[in-house]
């Protein structure tokens, strides 16, 4: 051993290193025993959520959305439920040959489902929603852990497209997207829950742990609609508007003693069952949400405000020869050149020239305040989503020649919905009836506007219209006196009127002696060659009114054989504005 060796093997650490090496494990030791015991002693959620994040989930509880009913507890919309593929991105394992079967059963792309499993921090992610039962249970078959179906509901609507302008549709969340669906979202909906539970690798639910938060049911809306009126109103609606080639068409059925909504009917419809492929355009509650000018269904409002003034009689005696008036520019005409006419018979005959010289002999503030207090150009508050004000210019505004053609329905818009409950002042003694789409058990108060002797006066206007003579004879209905107004209006245009493109309106109610119904019909543009509202939406109401009144056991006002119709060659009552 040399002495370079031996100088090394001599050398000694100093003690105060290895003491110190000592101090520190015992230290880290102690550090250790401190951490373990306040883990596990005094908190110990920590390693409980750690644990618990392995197997226990919290799943939301779905709500059933409340069904929609009729007045007499008919379903018109009920939740049934339905699976959805839904998926854990934190538990998932999969192989590739099962993401490619995964793939085929969902009908996605494996980029798509690659992209939803992404986020690994996420316990929760739909895959695909509402599918059918045969085709989520091939999913399940296939055993990928992380994967498990969710339970839904999916919305049933038993009218289909009978119903659909009404009721509308729900989105695949189940909320209301349409119509009364998502009028009453708050009711109907409900509020979905929570619960805590544990999941072993698959998914699969082996054990509730508890319940977070409990859901709250949705509730039941009754409607006023009457499914088997409906079904009626929209039976003849669909048959007129394809009878005589037209655009669209609408239809309002109500009670006027109740103020409710007994049907109500478009077209245009669409099928609320397939909600794959919607047309915008189909899906429009016409009777609500859109504007026409009604034409000569306004003259009988005319007619009361020119009675309530004092400013002429039932028998007063207007001359309209020679069928024509000029304001003006502007020349107002008849369709059907008539003589000297009785104020019945001026709503009879339906003359633009009679009800024109009504209008000017009052104060503009007159017939406006009429017109107002019917509805025109104030939302009718039935409750019905984008429901319409109509328009109705300020009487400060109108000229005289304005102030005429109001009298026969231009220059005034309104919804078939308006039309029809502000004739509701006929048939109630002067009341306006406020109109509901919601079951109303009773009658309804309602808004007096005119007299009774005034209602009463029209009321029998209004049958002379549908008698031999009048626009109308096509709306009698066999055993029942009814009464009513036809409308033939040109569409607007531009800024100006189309020359051949009408509205078709007809409005009348049942039976005269104790009214009960007013229904109200609307087809626009009518190309099969008729136009006249006479000709072609009185029929309608004719077979609507009838169906309904015996659908409702209302008592025959008049003989089975009571409907005389014109001889087919005599000449037609024309009616145009």
């Amino acid at each position: 051993m040399n002495a370079t060796a031996g100088a090394v093997l001599d050398l000694k650490l100093p003690v105060w290193r290895s003491r110190v090496l000592l101090a520190c494990l015992l230290l880290w030791f102690i550090a250790l025993i401190v951490r373990a015991l306040y883990l596990q002693g005094l908190n110990n959620d920590f390693l409980r959520q750690k644990g618990e994040s392995r197997y226990s989930r919290v799943v939301e509880m779905s709500a059933t959305r409340g069904m929609i009913v009729d007045r007499n507890n008919e379903p018109l919309a009920i939740s049934t439920p339905v699976e959805s593929v839904a998926a854990s991105p934190a538990d998932i394992d999969i192989t590739p040959q099962q993401m490619v079967r995964l793939s085929r059963l969902l009908d996605m792309n494996a980029d798509e489902i690659k992209n939803k499993l992404a986020d690994t921090k996420r316990e929760f992610t739909y895959l695909r929603r509402q599918l059918p039962p045969e085709q989520a249970a091939k999913v399940v078959e296939l055993g990928i852990p992380g994967v498990f179906l969710q339970r839904e509901y999916r919305r049933y609507y038993p009218a289909g497209d009978v119903m659909a302008h009404l009721i509308g549709f729900t989105g695949v969340d189940d909320n209301g997207q349409e119509a009364l669906e998502l009028a009453f979202e708050d009711v109907l909906g409900g509020k979905p829950g929570s619960r805590r539970v544990i999941k072993d690798r698959l998914g699969r639910i082996v054990e509730d742990v508890e319940s977070i938060r409990l859901p709250q049911q949705g509730q039941t809306i009754k409607l006023s609609i009457d499914t088997k009126i409906q079904y009626l109103a929209f039976r003849e609606l669909k048959a007129a508007v394809a009878a005589h080639r037209a655009r669209a068409g609408g239809i309002v059925v109500l009670d006027v003693v109740s103020g409710e909504v007994l049907a109500m009917a478009n077209m245009p419809t669409y099928n609320p069952n397939n909600r794959d492929k919607l047309d915008p355009k189909r899906m429009r509650n016409r009777a609500v949400t859109d504007l026409f000018e009604p034409g000569s269904t306004l003259k009988p409002f005319t007619a009361a405000a020119a009675l309530e003034a004092g400013s002429v009689r039932s028998d007063t005696v207007i001359q309209t020869a020679p069928g024509q008036m000029t304001i003006g520019t502007r020349v107002i005409r008849d369709a059907h050149p008539q003589g000297a006419l009785t104020v019945a018979q001026v709503i009879q005959k339906s003359s633009n020239v009679g009800a024109a010289k009504m209008a000017l002999a009052l104060p503009a503030e007159t017939l406006w305040t009429l017109f107002s207090q019917v509805g025109f150009g104030v939302p009718p508050q039935s409750g019905f989503p984008g429901e319409v004000s109509g328009k109705l210019r300020a009487y400060s505004t109108w000229r005289p020649i304005e102030q005429a053609t109001m009298s026969y329905g231009h220059g005034i818009s309104v919804s078939l919905l308006q039309l029809a409950r502000a004739y509701t002042i006929f048939t109630a003694n002067g009341e306006l009836k406020p109109v509901t789409l919601l079951k109303r058990d009773g009658p309804a108060a309602g808004l007096p506007v005119i007299t009774p002797e005034t209602a009463l006066a029209l009321r029998r206007m209004l049958e002379m219209a549908v008698q031999a003579g009048g626009t109308a004879p096509r709306a009698q209905v066999s055993g029942y006196r009814v009464a009513g107004k036809t409308g033939t209006a040109h569409k607007i245009e531009g800024k100006g009127y189309a020359a051949s493109k009408y509205i078709s309106s007809f409005v009348g109610f049942a039976p005269m002696s104790n009214p009960r119904l007013v229904v109200a019909v609307m087809i626009d543009e009518p190309s099969a060659g008729q136009y006249y509202g006479g000709a072609v939406a009185a029929p309608v109401f004719s077979q609507v009114m009838a169906g309904a009144l015996r659908l409702l056991g209302v008592q025959p006002d008049a003989p089975v054989d009571n409907v005389v119709l014109p001889p087919p060659n005599a000449p037609e009552i024309k009616e145009e504005v």
